[in-house]
């Protein structure tokens, strides 16, 4: 992962800023706050400004000013009863905003979340970098054979040195095509004095998905929950799921009794349909109970099994 002169400047003097408020902060987001937090290959994530802390969500449930005398154990107390109840409104006054550095066809699964303010790299107005995501060997995976947006089994051997020299070779020639044709090099220099260049929003079309692009990414607290219960998800894209393991630990520094609940009520918990819920209610009173009689789809049932242990999947 490479930055230019200018960003690692950039970082430098954001970095060395101090900066005297009233306003709430948080000090484990405060330590790595314009840092650089490395993803994948070439990609990385950085908080460049926040707003509230757990404060401010308890703050705004109780509508009242200041810490007052509250204890830190009622605060989590009802941070915890506002995730359980999906008391979402609090949750929505804090917010952050990202620098996020990331392969194409990475953020245009991102951009489907459209709960954020968002302002990418311009392809129209400067020449991305030369730069493209390789995924790892361990991450070559064969298509699932039963799930259609998943993998399978890994890829190994010759077949991944050949998939792997596949996707450097024609990434590589279609960027050097996308300078030949906009006659202009990433560096800035001319290719041929005596030719015109296509205009960069054209250009751009040659490039391959993997390429990289950077954005600013700013939302409430709320969505970023939300996105985070998904794309942390191990059903996600290990691609996108890499950034949301790091956005998870920034939530951790950030807003920690958030974060706890979180992880309790969201990310280990899960939700039950009244048929799957009966299921439950009978195994716990002894009742017998099986997949004929539970009126579940099968995919329900094995979800339900996996859940909470059990080997009686169907098949």
């Amino acid at each position: 992962m490479e930055l230019t002169d200018q960003q690692k400047k950039e970082i430098t003097e954001q970095q060395s800023q101090i900066n005297t408020t009233k306003r709430v902060t948080a000090p484990g987001l405060e330590k790595i706050l314009y840092e650089i937090l490395p993803v994948l290959d070439h990609g990385f994530v950085r908080v460049v400004d926040y707003m509230g802390d757990d404060t401010s969500i308890v703050q705004s449930a109780r509508v009242s000013y200041g810490k007052g005398t509250k204890k830190i154990s009622t605060d989590s107390g009802l941070i915890k009863y506002l995730m359980r109840h999906r008391h979402s409104t609090p949750f929505e006054m804090c917010e952050i905003k990202y620098h996020i550095k990331l392969p194409i066809f990475v953020a245009r699964q991102w951009i489907r979340h459209r709960t954020a303010n968002v302002n990418e790299y311009s392809a129209r107005y400067s020449i991305l970098d030369k730069e493209f995501y390789l995924p790892a060997k361990e991450n070559l995976a064969a298509q699932s054979r039963n799930n259609r947006q998943g993998r399978g089994d890994l890829i190994d051997g010759e077949q991944a040195n050949d998939i792997l020299k596949i996707l450097k070779e024609d990434a590589e020639k279609n960027y050097n095509d996308y300078e030949t044709i906009l006659n202009e090099r990433h560096n800035g220099t001319i290719v041929n004095e005596s030719k015109k260049g296509l205009a960069r929003e054209l250009a751009r079309m040659n490039l391959t998905l993997n390429t990289y692009t950077q954005w600013y990414w700013k939302t409430d607290l709320l969505n970023l929950l939300n996105f985070l219960s998904l794309r942390a998800d191990d059903h996600a894209q290990y691609e996108i799921r890499a950034y949301a393991d790091v956005m998870i630990d920034c939530l951790k520094k950030w807003v920690p009794i958030t974060y706890e609940a979180f992880m309790d009520y969201r990310v280990g918990g899960m939700e039950l349909s009244s048929k799957g819920k009966l299921v439950i209610s009978k195994m716990i009173k002894g009742e017998s109970y099986n997949f004929e009689n539970s009126k579940l789809s099968k995919r329900e049932w094995n979800e339900l099994m996996e859940s909470f242990g059990f080997n009686e999947k169907v098949i």
